[in-house]
């Protein structure tokens, strides 16, 4: 263990909270021993244990970790993070982009102009906010300027939304935007090139369409938006008559 590990347990201020890279070098050079095979380990506030990995929490530890997160660099500018909002066993999980200047300030996601399309176009096929249907991003931080997220932020932000869907379960994931599809499919392609296909995260089902905010400033794109729509409402019914099948 280093000095500074030493200085940092001996006041009570560890876990550190390291990138994931750099928690691989210090597990290979054994200079933190006891994170060993640990993705990203926080304080266990509630039975006072001393460390905790993300892939086990529930959803109040998520929420405290997600709060005291400093994995990347977007801690430092943010006013919360913002983990995701709705029923936390839905069908439907929706995964945007990151947070706006609204959703940073509000802590919940799709709160300005984009969330309002956004619940329109969930009304548009049946669904509401927060009944069968929960709403998260790819990283839970604010990028600067709303600019799109690093791939850094994102790996960094990636045990938070693996353990969200882990927990729902979904039925269908929709991916919004090329940002987060990329993102949840590890790939660069476009968004033309990645529509009206059922692709696989996790074992989930997942579609991609356009983002909210984007289909603003591109009302054109929203008669594709509402075909990618349909065909998530078409994969539904097959998943869930399946479902029903097997039962």
């Amino acid at each position: 263990m280093t000095r500074r590990a030493q200085i940092l347990a001996e006041l009570e201020l560890t876990p550190l909270w390291l990138h994931r890279r750099r928690l691989d070098e210090a597990v290979a050079t054994t200079e933190l021993p006891c994170l060993a095979n640990s993705h990203l380990m926080v304080p266990e506030q509630r039975t006072g244990a001393a460390v905790r990995p993300v892939e086990d929490m529930d959803w109040v530890e998520l929420r405290e970790a997600a709060v005291a997160c400093a994995a990347c660099a977007l801690h430092e500018k943010r006013n919360q993070a913002v983990l995701g909002v709705g029923d936390e066993k839905a069908d439907w999980l929706f995964i945007g982009e990151g947070p706006g200047a609204e959703e940073d300030k509000r802590g919940e996601p799709f709160v300005g102009q984009a969330g309002k399309l956004l619940d329109n176009m969930l009304a548009a096929i049946g669904l509401k906010r927060g009944a069968n249907v929960y709403i998260a991003n790819v990283v839970k931080c604010r990028p600067p300027g709303n600019r799109n997220p690093t791939s850094e932020e994102t790996h960094a932000c990636q045990p938070f939304l693996d353990r969200q869907v882990a927990l729902i379960q979904p039925r269908l994931i929709v991916a919004l935007g090329k940002v987060a599809a990329n993102t949840l499919l590890a790939r660069d392609g476009t968004l033309g090139s990645l529509r009206r296909t059922v692709h696989d995260y996790r074992g989930a089902p997942l579609i991609v369409t356009y983002h909210p905010a984007y289909l603003l400033r591109s009302l054109t794109d929203k008669a594709k938006a509402w075909e990618d729509l349909c065909f998530a409402v078409e994969k539904m019914s097959e998943i869930s008559r399946a479902a029903a099948s097997a039962d």
